[in-house]
């Protein structure tokens, strides 16, 4: 039986987080029969003692109608008075804060207004300003003989392992892959003639996860249509700057699409200069 309350205290939002997904996850192979060790007969009664974590009620819903179909009885938050909460008291708090006496006291765990409450608690009972200390995630405390000091603030939280990379993948690309999941690509070729700004070649237009190119064969055709014209209308001084050319096709293209379908695709266009 695990409850909210089945986590100890001193680690971080994400870890309970986890925790509490695991939970989930190992209920739901129970539920569906596939747990090595533990299965429902019908008869057995179940007691989920944790309230819904937001964000979790249809994994949750979805694994009690599974343990009614095993033939359980299932008591949870919404049909029985039974969640117990696993935090301490404030007295309980005062208690241990008592019996420990620690030199210096920093609250762990919890959303920062928790963590203030917790360190008022502490000067309430005489620790001092200097003794008591909240610190945010990130900030190093660094305790010695000669006192504590903090110091500057380092980068925490989930590190994204993608393959054999480990923490190698930044915001930017996340970013960049949101997008093309949400969106998709156009990616747009175009050669040009060095010396006088002429088209070469192209512009060719392909895409993934766009629009079906051969559904929308004249919504590309005015693509290519609309980055000629604006080659055509630049002197030659701005498509000297590759950089800036790509600016002006990605927003030509832009208007375009948001115009036309409402859609923001990652624009890639690729130049070359013959």
């Amino acid at each position: 039986m695990i409850g909210n309350g089945d986590v100890v205290k001193g680690i971080g939002d994400h870890d309970i987080e986890l925790l509490i997904l695991q939970a989930v996850q190992r209920g739901a192979r129970i539920a569906m029969d596939d747990h090595k060790k533990i299965s429902i007969d019908p008869g057995d009664t179940v007691i989920l003692s944790s309230k819904f974590i937001p964000g979790n009620e249809r994994a949750i819903t979805h694994l009690i109608n599974h343990l009614y179909r095993r033939g359980a009885d299932v008591h949870y938050e919404t049909t029985s008075e039974i969640h117990v909460s696993g935090h301490a008291s404030q007295s309980e708090l005062e208690t241990v804060l008592n019996l420990v006496r620690p030199e210096y006291f920093v609250p762990v765990h919890g959303e920062y207004r928790h963590l203030v409450k917790h360190a008022q608690l502490a000067r309430s009972l005489g620790w001092s300003d200097q003794r008591a200390l909240v610190i945010s995630n990130g900030t190093p405390l660094v305790l010695s003989a000669n006192g504590h000091r903090l110091e500057s603030q380092v980068d925490t939280g989930r590190v994204f392992i993608d393959g054999k990379g480990v923490g190698d993948v930044g915001e930017m690309e996340l970013r960049d892959r949101r997008h093309l999941a949400n969106h998709g690509l156009v990616i747009v070729f175009l050669a040009l003639n060095r010396a006088s700004g002429t088209i070469v070649s192209g512009p060719e237009i392909i895409t993934r996860g766009f629009v079906p190119e051969e559904d929308s064969e004249e919504l590309l055709q005015n693509a290519r249509q609309l980055v000629c014209e604006m080659l055509d209308e630049h002197s030659r001084e701005a498509i000297s700057d590759q950089e800036e050319l790509r600016v002006e096709v990605r927003k030509t293209l832009r208007r375009l699409f948001n115009k036309t379908i409402d859609r923001r695709p990652l624009i890639l266009p690729v130049i070359m200069e013959l």
